[in-house]
């Protein structure tokens, strides 16, 4: 298992629509983190990287898609997204 720590655990931001409308209606911001990070681990990561309150943090494994290239199957990554919903604080994305 590798060494998590804050920088390793949140990889990007997801910038999308639907993740910006949540993020300014409900506080909800949308991250891809480390496959191995737990809810306790992203919520530790966000508050000291952004300065922020965490109140929930929701994970999803999200499958890879099939893709074809050629005569050659195989398919995307596998990656966990996170939802973190803050209670204080505000992060700029943009």
């Amino acid at each position: 298992m590798k060494d998590l720590n804050k920088f390793n655990i949140v990889h990007k931001p997801i910038i999308s629509e639907k993740s910006m409308s949540a993020a300014e209606a409900a506080s909800i911001y949308t991250f891809e983190v480390a496959p191995e990070a737990k809810k306790a681990d992203i919520k530790g990561a966000v508050e000291e990287l952004f300065n922020v309150k965490v109140a929930a943090v929701r994970i999803i494994n999200v499958k890879g898609k099939p893709r074809r290239l050629r005569m050659q199957k195989g398919h995307t990554r596998n990656w966990k997204k996170a939802l973190v919903q803050l209670s204080s604080g505000r992060i700029d994305l943009i």
